[in-house]
C-alpha cells in the first residue's frame, strides 16, 4: 500500500510528463492511419517527452526528479520574476538599487521631458534617514548653474577646473565601446570629465575629445610589464596626453572593496588585451592590492612620481573608507613627507559594479555619508581640507543628493549608473552576463548596435546640465549663491520618528586641526593614536571605545 501510494504521488507530479507520453502515442497512432495533423502533434509532445525523461533520470537536480516537465515552469517564471516584478508589482519607490522614481527622474533630464511631480512627495517623511536641505526666507536670486572646483594643490602644476558632477569609473570591457563613445562625446558637449576605471585608456575613451581621468588600479592596465608590474614609460605616455586631464589611484571600490577581480579569458578580447596590455585570451588577474607601493609614505612617493610623470597633472586617491585607522595613517603620511595628493575619492558601499561576490556588495566597506563624513574630518582635522580636494561617488543620481554631499564635505560628485540610465540602462541587471538587452555592458556588436552614440551622448549631457540646475535650485532656495558655500548645518535628518535635527548635531564634524591640537577631545582618538604613517597596520590593538564613544 505504501509503494502504490507513492507510484500514485509520483503520477500526479509527473503529470505533464505522462501527458507528453500518452499524446505522443496517440499521435503514433494516428500517423499509421494518416491521420492529417499528425506530425504537427509529434513535433510537440516528443520534445516534451525527451524531456520528461532526461528529467526523470538526471542527477543534479532533485525538483526535475520528483516533478518532470512541471518543474521547469516553476524556472520559466523564476526567470520572469524581475521582470514582471519590475513592471507590474513594484511600487515607485520600492526598486533596488535603483527606484521607479529615480530612474524615471534621470530618463526625464536626459531626454528633456516633463520631470514635473504632482500631488506632494510620497516619502515617508517620518521614516528615519529622512533628510532635508534648510531653505532661507531669502533664496538666491542668481545661483550657479555650471558651477565648478579647481583641483590641484601646489604641487601641481596644471590644475584641473571640474564640473561638480561628472562620470565615474567604468571601464572598457565592463562597459562596450558604443557606452564609452556616449559617455565622453557626452563629457565633451556638456564639459565634465570622464573616468576610465581601472580597465585601462582606450581608444574609445580618446576618440571624442571628452576631458578624462585616468584610473590606475591595482593591475596597472594600460601601464603594466608583462609581470603585472607599474611601467612608467606607458604611464608616462598615456599621461601626458591633453586629453587626460588628472590620474586616479585606486585603492579600493565601493561595491566590492579589498577584492581584485578577474576578467574570464573568454572576454578577453584581442582589443581588449591591447588596451590593458595583457595577453589576449587568458584571464586577466586584477590583485587585491598595489604592488608598487605597501605603506602609506610610500603610496605619496608613487603618486608624486606620478604627478611628475604626467607633466604636473592633478593625482588623487580613491577609495572605500574601511578601518579609520587607515585614512589617519595617510593623513599622518602626508603631514610627515610634505607630499600633498590634489584629490581624494571616497567610493560609498552603496556604488555599483557590473559583477561582485554578494556578500562584499551587501556586508563590507563603508556607506558613502559615513566615509564622506569621516574623510572630511580627517582632512580638516588635520588642516588639510583647504589643500586638497574630496569627491563624493556611491548612488549619486539627483540634484538632491549632490547637495547632501557637498554640505557633509564634498568638493563635486562622481555619478555612474545614473549616467548609464540616461544613456538608456534599463537596470536589467544581466551586467556580468554578456547579453546587456541595451547594448551598454556587453562586447556583442549586434546588441551594441542599439546603442546610437550620438544621440545617446546628448541624452548624457543633458541629464548632467538639467542636474546641475537642480542643484542650483536648491542652493538658491537654501539662500547661497554656489554650491561651495553649503554646510552641514544646511543638512537636517531625521534619526527617528520623533528626533531629528542638522547632520553635524547628529555626526561629529571636527574643528579645523583638531586632531592635531587636541585629539583625545575627538571621538577619534583611539584610532589617530593607532595609526602610523610608514604601515597601514595599527600601531597597537585599538581599544574598545567609551561608551560615549561608540558612533566612532
Amino acid at each position: 500500500m505504501k509503494y502504490l501510494r507513492s507510484v500514485l504521488g509520483f503520477m500526479v507530479r509527473a503529470q505533464l510528463f505522462i501527458a507528453a507520453i500518452l499524446f505522443t502515442a496517440l499521435f503514433v497512432i494516428l500517423g499509421m492511419n494518416l491521420h492529417p495533423g499528425w506530425l504537427i502533434g509529434l513535433v510537440i509532445s516528443v520534445p516534451l517527452l525527451l524531456l520528461g525523461l532526461y528529467d526523470s533520470f538526471q542527477e543534479h537536480l532533485t525538483l526535475t526528479r520528483n516533478y518532470p516537465v512541471a518543474a521547469h515552469i516553476r524556472w520559466l517564471f523564476f526567470d520572469l520574476r524581475p521582470y514582471l516584478r519590475q513592471y507590474i508589482v513594484e511600487g515607485d519607490l520600492e526598486g533596488k538599487p535603483y527606484s521607479i522614481e529615480a530612474r524615471n527622474l534621470v530618463y526625464a533630464r536626459a531626454r528633456g521631458t516633463s520631470e514635473a511631480h504632482p500631488f506632494g512627495t510620497e516619502l515617508d517623511v517620518n521614516a528615519e534617514g529622512y533628510s532635508w536641505i534648510n531653505h532661507s526666507i531669502k533664496p538666491a536670486e542668481k545661483p550657479d548653474k555650471s558651477p565648478r572646483t579647481l583641483i590641484g594643490t601646489d604641487q601641481c602644476r596644471h590644475p584641473y577646473s571640474a564640473s561638480l558632477l561628472n562620470v565615474s569609473a567604468m571601464s572598457f570591457g565592463s562597459l562596450s565601446a558604443n557606452a564609452i563613445r556616449a559617455l565622453n562625446l557626452g563629457a565633451k558637449t556638456g564639459g565634465y570629465f570622464h573616468d576610465t576605471g581601472e580597465g585601462g585608456l582606450s581608444r574609445y575613451h580618446l576618440e571624442h575629445g571628452g576631458d578624462v581621468v585616468w584610473e590606475i588600479g591595482s593591475g596597472y592596465f594600460g601601464c603594466r610589464n608583462e609581470d603585472g608590474s607599474f611601467d612608467p614609460d606607458l604611464f608616462t605616455e598615456g599621461a601626458q596626453r591633453d586629453q587626460v586631464k588628472m590620474t586616479e589611484i585606486k585603492l579600493s571600490q565601493g561595491a566590492k572593496p579589498g577584492h581584485g577581480g578577474m576578467l574570464p579569458g573568454a572576454k578577453v578580447t584581442q582589443e581588449i588585451a591591447e588596451t590593458r596590455k595583457v595577453p589576449a585570451h587568458q584571464d586577466c588577474l586584477s590583485p587585491r592590492g598595489h604592488s608598487a607601493f605597501s605603506t602609506p609614505c610610500e603610496m605619496l612617493e608613487f603618486a608624486a612620481s606620478m604627478r611628475d610623470m604626467s607633466g604636473g597633472k592633478p593625482v588623487g586617491l580613491k577609495l572605500c573608507v574601511g578601518q579609520i585607522h587607515e585614512v589617519f595613517a595617510i593623513m599622518k603620511a602626508i603631514r610627515k613627507t610634505g607630499i600633498l595628493p590634489d584629490f581624494i575619492v571616497v567610493d560609498g558601499a552603496e556604488g555599483g559594479t557590473g559583477a561582485a561576490p554578494l556578500e562584499l556588495s551587501n556586508h563590507v566597506g563603508m556607506p558613502l555619508r559615513e566615509g564622506l563624513i569621516l574623510m572630511r574630518n580627517a582632512l580638516v582635522g588635520t588642516g588639510l581640507k583647504k589643500h586638497i580636494r574630496l569627491g563624493a561617488s556611491g548612488k549619486v543620481f539627483s540634484g538632491a543628493g549632490m547637495a547632501e554631499n557637498l554640505a557633509i564635505g564634498a568638493d563635486w560628485c562622481n555619478a555612474a549608473r545614473a549616467f548609464l540610465f540616461s544613456i538608456g540602462c534599463i537596470q536589467a541587471q544581466r551586467c556580468h552576463t554578456g547579453t546587456c538587452p541595451t547594448g551598454i555592458t556587453t562586447q556583442d556588436p549586434i546588441r551594441q548596435r542599439g546603442l546610437v552614440v550620438d544621440t545617446q551622448s546628448k541624452h548624457a549631457a543633458r541629464f548632467h546640465e538639467k542636474t546641475l540646475e537642480a542643484l542650483a535650485d536648491i542652493v538658491a532656495a537654501a539662500g547661497l549663491e554656489h554650491p561651495r558655500d553649503l554646510r552641514p548645518h544646511h543638512l537636517s535628518m531625521r534619526g527617528d520618528a520623533i528626533k531629528a535635527g542638522s547632520i553635524d548635531a547628529l555626526d561629529a564634524f571636527i574643528d579645523e586641526n583638531q586632531l592635531i591640537d587636541a585629539p583625545d577631545e575627538t571621538i577619534y582618538a583611539r584610532h589617530w593614536e593607532a595609526a602610523d604613517p610608514d604601515s597601514f597596520s595599527a600601531r597597537s590593538e585599538i581599544p574598545h571605545a567609551p561608551a560615549k564613544q561608540k558612533s566612532a
